[in-house]
């Protein structure tokens, strides 16, 4: 059955993170997630925070990246964030964006980062001993986890547009999320980049599922909502826009809005997002609209479809509880 997430952006205070996390607990989600984009807290704090009074989806973080975090400690924190969780822990992994703005320097070699970062987690989660002789990480042979391990499978899910990380998501990983997105149409295209690592690894076709993620912005005042979702895009459209190959997109159009984003002219921004744009990398509307996009997005394949902040106009409350009362049931319905 497919699948309905939620997802947070880590700029709150700890009552917040408290607040919302018992909020979402009232309603049949599938996971809840939080980003650990910087400069905001990075994931594991918030979701510690959360997990107490989330009961049945799973938590984890969209996603960390290894140029930000050890392999070690991403093990650590991960085993820790399980044993918090009633439903259970996922793990997120991904390159990471804007990475140099904040002065971070991406780690040599990204793509084998994370496939050795997955192994090693993979490992030390399993309480094996033995160490790990990689080509960019080794951990000596006497190194295990000293820490309760998690009950349950850590599901690992990697964030990419890419052939080459999905493909190898395909090899090792349980889903990828196509974060930014609302497409259906790039659903098979991502397949088609994951059946390669799955043949590789001599797994069966379909085996790793595809999420699409994006900004939502849902309220009864449909233009309102809509117009929202435009000026939230415009920080990441810059991003992720030139990354859809279903999608033209002016390269003139791209600098544009990425000159909006650095000076926070999102108002400005949002202008030159046209509806059919829109539609493609955000959730938006009233609630009608968000069922009737998700449907799509699960027609084409998707397993998961992870609605991203904002969630209301002025109040992500709203949002969510249209989301929690309106849209997820009859999506349970497909």
């Amino acid at each position: 059955m497919p699948e309905i997430s939620i997802a947070f952006q880590t700029d709150k205070t700890p009552a917040q993170y408290i607040a919302l996390a018992k909020l979402v607990d009232q309603y049949a989600f599938d996971a809840v997630s939080v980003y650990c984009d910087a400069p905001f807290h990075p994931s594991y704090g918030p979701l510690l925070l959360m997990a107490p009074h989330i009961r049945r989806a799973r938590l984890g973080p969209a996603a960390v990246s290894p140029s930000r975090m050890q392999p070690i400690d991403i093990a650590a924190d991960t085993a820790l964030l399980a044993s918090a969780a009633s439903g259970g822990a996922y793990l997120g992994l991904a390159r990471g964006a804007w990475l140099e703005d904040h002065g971070v320097t991406e780690i040599n070699r990204p793509i084998q980062a994370i496939r050795e970062t997955i192994q090693i987690v993979r490992k030390l989660l399993s309480g094996e001993a033995g160490g790990y002789g990689g080509e960019l990480y080794q951990v000596a042979p006497h190194v295990r986890a000293p820490y309760p391990l998690p009950e349950k499978n850590v599901p690992i899910m990697i964030g990419s547009w890419g052939k080459k990380l999905c493909a190898l998501a395909g090899e090792l990983a349980d889903e990828v999320k196509v974060g930014g997105s609302a497409n259906p149409d790039v659903v098979a295209v991502m397949k088609g980049y994951i059946a390669e690592g799955e043949r590789l690894a001599g797994r069966a076709l379909g085996s790793v599922s595809v999420v699409l993620g994006a900004v939502t912005v849902v309220d009864d005042d449909r233009e309102a909502a809509r117009q929202a979702a435009r000026e939230a895009a415009v920080l990441y459209l810059p991003v992720v826009a030139p990354l859809d190959p279903t999608v033209q997109v002016e390269p003139e159009l791209v600098e544009r809005l990425r000159g909006h984003a650095d000076k926070g002219e999102a108002r400005e921004g949002a202008r030159l997002i046209s509806d059919e744009l829109l539609d493609r990398f955000a959730f938006s509307g009233n609630a009608a609209d968000l069922i009737a996009q998700a449907e799509r997005c699960f027609a084409a394949g998707a397993g998961r479809v992870e609605f991203g902040t904002p969630h209301g106009l002025t109040n992500p409350d709203v949002g969510i509880r249209i989301i929690g009362e309106q849209v997820i049931p009859t999506l349970r319905q497909i």
